[in-house]
């Protein structure tokens, strides 16, 4: 299990902020493998996940909604499975349109 040793106890490295959250929050640079997430449970990052980047808590499905801290931020562009990087190439904002953040234009 990824994470720092507090007490014999592992120190979280993906928060969840709210519960029912479809995204966790990672608290340094991870690479792939278990972490520990914050409610106590655990799961397998797929791939390296920058400090303060979202990871899919659960499979999420393209065109769905995809809650954090108990709000909608966007749906989902392709699918993801627990443990995924999830980011702009695979979220849309639902109020920002996001290929403008990526030099886009409309």
């Amino acid at each position: 299990m990824n994470g720092s040793r507090a007490g014999g106890d592992e120190v979280p490295t993906l928060l969840m902020l709210a519960e029912g959250d479809d995204v966790l929050i990672a608290t340094s640079d991870l690479e792939p493998g278990p972490h520990r997430v914050s409610n106590g449970s655990s799961i397998d990052l797929v791939e390296p996940v920058r400090l303060g980047h979202k990871v899919a808590a659960r499979r999420l499905a393209v065109g769905e909604q995809v809650v954090r801290y108990g709000v909608p931020i966007g749906s989902m562009t392709a699918s993801a499975i627990a443990g995924t990087w999830v980011h702009t190439h695979n979220l849309a904002s639902d109020y920002i349109v996001t290929f403008s953040h990526r030099g886009g234009s409309q």
